[in-house]
């Protein structure tokens, strides 16, 4: 079964994941501390979502199929004097801008992307899920968390397994090991298996990795018949995307078999969010 969101819907939730952020955010004291990252205030997360992430892909969107560069693009300067209300102008404008563009882009349209899929869906997918995080994030700042939609929680349980901690560049070749880990999101209905494996491959500038532990979201037709997962994870969507993201602890999710086999898929996402980061 599919997690896969429409265009419209991953739109949607854009629009009203957007609104919701906006809305906790502006009643909250801007130096309130982000408590899943200590280093932002409310203010400063407010800033990234609008400036940082939005306008950069609003910038993609405008000019595809181009790569953007250092030489073509320039990211906003925060003014030292903004004011919280400047701020929060400063993202209705933006996201209204953001909004737009995507409204006037087609999915299937080619577009630059830092992923293998290089149309404007991978945009709508990931700007989806984007928000939806940081509006957890700003919930939690203000300490007024409201639930997870659960099929794009599901969604984003597969996104950040397969995008974030098992994507790979071209250049990288995946041995998978046959140890598999499968996430189940109860409530519905979905799974994610992911193989532990190694990556090896030579980077554009020379350099040579060489076995490095990896891990690779497989599909289960893929999957040897009678393939039983060495490690299950299973809870509700909304528990366990917060929970991958770093957003929760694991209270509710429940990790059956090798444990072993657990350690190593959580310190291989551990690391892929600290690259991230």
């Amino acid at each position: 079964m599919t997690t896969r969101l429409t265009p419209t819907a991953y739109l949607d939730h854009i629009r009203s994941e957007s609104a919701r952020f906006r809305a906790v955010l502006a009643d909250t004291d801007p130096t309130t501390p982000v408590p899943t990252a200590p280093e932002w205030t409310a203010a400063d997360l407010l800033w990234h979502v609008a400036a940082e992430v939005q306008h950069f892909w609003t910038y993609v969107l405008e000019t595809r199929p181009a790569e953007p560069t250092s030489e073509t693009y320039s990211e906003p300067e925060r003014p030292e004097d903004a004011t919280y209300q400047d701020l929060l102008a400063h993202f209705d404008d933006l996201n209204a801008r953001f909004i737009k563009t995507l409204e006037q882009t087609g999915p299937e349209e080619p577009t630059w992307s830092w992923s293998p899929d290089q149309t404007a869906a991978f945009t709508y997918r990931r700007q989806a899920h984007e928000i939806l995080i940081h509006r957890l994030d700003a919930e939690l700042t203000a300490g007024d968390v409201t639930p997870l939609d659960p099929a794009l929680a599901a969604d984003g349980v597969d996104e950040i397994l397969d995008v974030f901690y098992g994507g790979k560049p071209d250049w990288a070749r995946f041995a998978g090991s046959g140890q598999y880990v499968r996430v189940d999101a109860v409530d519905t209905d979905t799974q994610t298996w992911v193989e532990l494996g190694l990556v090896s491959g030579t980077r554009p500038n020379g350099d040579s990795l060489e076995d490095e532990p990896d891990l690779s979201v497989v599909s289960p037709d893929a999957i040897p018949g009678g393939t039983e997962p060495d490690v299950v994870i299973e809870g509700a969507a909304a528990d366990l995307d917060a929970w991958l993201w770093r957003r929760r602890d694991d209270e509710g999710i429940q990790v059956t078999g090798d444990k072993d086999v657990y350690e190593r898929f959580r310190a291989l996402t551990n690391q892929a969010i600290t690259d991230d980061d």
